[in-house]
C-alpha cells in the first residue's frame, strides 16, 4: 500500500470522516438503541437478583439548574422554587427506598456519582437527606470514590466544608471556557476569578481531587481563546480534565437555538481546536485518556489507563470497575449484566411513576452474549486504541467487519496485522469510526449520534 504523509493522511481523514455522526459509546448497545417497553417489574427483578457480595456503583441524577445554559444538551430544567426542589428530594428519597428493600441488605457501594444538571441546587440539607435515606440500605466501601458535578458560580468555602464533611471527595467544575465574550455566547458568564474561588474552597475543605470539565467548537472560538483556555487551566492544575466537543442540535434542544450558528467553527477548525489542546496539555505533564480526557500521570486515571484497566461508561473514562450501576433520578441510567434500563426523562411523569409504582423505568435494552463481546471490542477500542480479534473468531462472526477494516487499513487510519487493530497516531481522533465498524445496530439507527469530531 502507498504511505502518504502525515499532513495529507490529516487532511483525508479530517474530510472523510470528522463530519460523520457516529456514537460517543459510553455503551453497548447505546442508549439511541433502547426500546421504549421496558417496564419496571423487569426493573425490579434484575435489583433483586443483584448478588449479595456485590460491590455496585450508585448515580444519582438532579435535573435543575437555576439558568439554562445556550449549549446545555442535558436533562435539566431552570427551577427557582424550593418546593420544587423539595418535592424532587422526597421523590428521590422514595426511589432509594424502593431500590433498598428490593436489593440484597447492605450492598457495598465503591462508586457514588451525582450529575445534572447541577447537584448542589438541592442544598446541603437535600444532600444529607440523600445520603441517609441510602446509607439505611447501603454500605460505603472503605475506598469509596464520592463524586459531584458543580457549577463554579454556586460554591463558596462553606459549601465546600459541608460537601467534604458528607464524603465527597471528587468534583468536576463546570468551567467550558475562560474568555468572557464567549461565556456572553454560549450564556454562562463565570469569571476566571469566580472559578479560581472554587477550586481554593475546595482544596481548602479538604477535596483535593478536582476536575474540569471544557467546550472546544463553541461560537466565536479559535486558536487564541483554545490557548487561553489551556494556560487558565494549566495555572490552576485540575487533577483531570474532560475536553468534549460543543454538539450542536437545535432541533432536539430548544435552547442551542440561541447559539449563533454562523459563529460556529467548521469541521477542519474544530479538528484544529482539539489537536490544540491535546498538544499544550501533554506538553505540561497530562497524559492524553482516550478521545477527549486528560489526567496528571499519578492521578488513577492515568494510572488506570497505562495498566490497561480503563473503562468507559455512562460518567465517560473511569476507573470504576463495578459491574452493577444503579442509577436513580430522572432520566438515569441503571447497568445490569444483561440489561441497561432508563428512568423516565419528564420530571412529573417521573415522580408520578416513582409515587404510583416505586421504579420509574420505561425504556432500555436486553443485553446478548453477542452484545457482551461486541462491547468489549468496542471499550477496548475506545480505552485503549488496540484490540486482538483472535478470541472473539469462534463466537462472532466478523468477516464482514474484517474486510470493512482492511479498507480503513489502506487509508491509514489503523494498522490491521496478524488479527490486531490498533489505531494510528494520526486515526486515533476518529476511533469512533473504526468502534462503529463492530455495532450490529448502527445500519438500523442512525440517528441521535454526535459528530466524530
Amino acid at each position: 500500500m502507498t504511505i502518504q504523509p502525515p499532513t495529507i493522511l490529516k487532511q483525508n481523514f479530517i474530510d472523510r470522516y470528522a463530519g460523520r455522526n457516529v456514537p460517543r459509546y459510553t455503551s453497548y448497545p447505546t442508549a439511541a438503541d433502547f426500546r421504549n417497553d421496558l417496564t419496571p417489574k423487569e426493573h425490579a427483578i434484575r435489583i433483586k437478583n443483584i448478588a449479595p457480595d456485590s460491590r455496585i456503583s450508585v448515580y444519582l441524577h438532579v435535573p435543575f439548574c437555576q439558568q439554562l445554559c445556550h449549549y446545555c444538551g442535558c436533562h435539566t430544567k431552570v427551577v427557582r422554587r424550593q418546593e420544587i426542589i423539595t418535592a424532587y428530594v422526597d421523590t428521590l428519597v422514595k426511589e432509594i427506598e424502593t431500590v433498598g428493600n428490593l436489593a440484597p441488605n447492605h450492598l457495598k457501594i465503591g462508586h457514588l456519582s451525582w450529575g445534572g444538571g447541577t447537584p448542589s441546587i438541592i442544598g446541603i440539607e437535600g444532600i444529607r437527606r440523600v445520603m441517609k435515606a441510602l446509607q439505611r440500605y447501603f454500605d460505603a466501601a472503605e475506598d469509596m470514590i464520592h463524586a459531584m458535578e458543580l457549577d463554579p458560580r454556586l460554591l463558596n468555602a462553606e459549601f465546600a466544608q459541608n460537601l467534604f464533611d458528607i464524603g465527597v471527595n471528587r468534583t468536576s467544575l463546570g468551567v467550558q471556557d475562560f474568555n468572557p465574550h464567549i461565556q456572553k455566547a454560549i450564556g454562562r458568564v463565570q469569571p476566571i476569578e469566580q472559578v479560581e474561588k472554587a477550586i481554593l474552597a475546595l482544596r481548602q475543605a479538604g477535596i483535593s481531587q478536582v476536575n474540569f470539565d471544557l467546550l472546544y467548537g463553541l461560537p466565536h472560538q479559535g486558536l487564541d481563546e483554545i490557548r487561553l483556555n489551556c494556560q487558565e487551566t494549566l495555572r490552576l492544575s485540575p487533577d483531570r480534565i474532560a475536553c468534549f466537543g460543543y454538539a450542536h442540535l437545535p432541533e432536539r434542544k430548544a435552547n442551542q437555538k440561541l447559539i449563533d450558528e454562523s459563529a460556529l467553527p467548521q469541521t477542519k477548525e474544530r479538528f484544529e481546536q482539539a489537536a490544540l489542546i491535546a498538544e499544550i496539555l501533554q506538553q505540561n505533564g497530562y497524559q492524553a485518556i482516550g478521545i477527549d480526557h486528560f489526567a496528571k500521570t499519578d492521578d488513577l486515571l492515568a494510572v488506570a489507563a497505562r495498566e490497561k484497566k480503563l473503562r468507559r461508561n455512562f460518567q465517560g473514562y473511569t476507573t470504576d470497575n463495578e459491574p452493577i450501576l444503579i442509577g436513580l433520578g430522572a432520566s438515569a441510567i441503571s447497568t445490569f449484566s444483561d440489561a441497561y434500563i432508563q428512568n423516565i426523562a419528564d420530571i412529573k411523569n417521573y415522580s408520578r411513576a416513582i409515587e404510583e409504582q416505586g421504579l420509574a423505568s420505561f425504556r432500555g435494552i436486553d443485553i446478548s452474549q453477542e452484545d457482551h463481546l461486541r462491547g468489549e471490542i468496542i471499550s477496548a477500542l475506545m480505552c485503549h486504541f488496540a484490540v486482538d480479534l483472535t478470541p472473539y473468531d469462534k463466537s462472532l462472526s466478523l468477516e464482514d467487519e474484517k474486510r470493512e477494516l482492511s479498507h480503513l487499513e489502506e487509508e491509514g487510519l489503523i494498522q490491521f496485522q496478524q488479527n490486531r487493530i490498533e489505531m494510528t497516531d494520526a486515526g486515533r481522533p476518529f476511533v469512533r469510526i473504526v468502534a462503529a465498524v463492530f455495532d450490529s445496530y448502527r445500519k438500523q439507527k442512525k440517528q441521535g449520534f454526535s459528530r466524530a469530531i
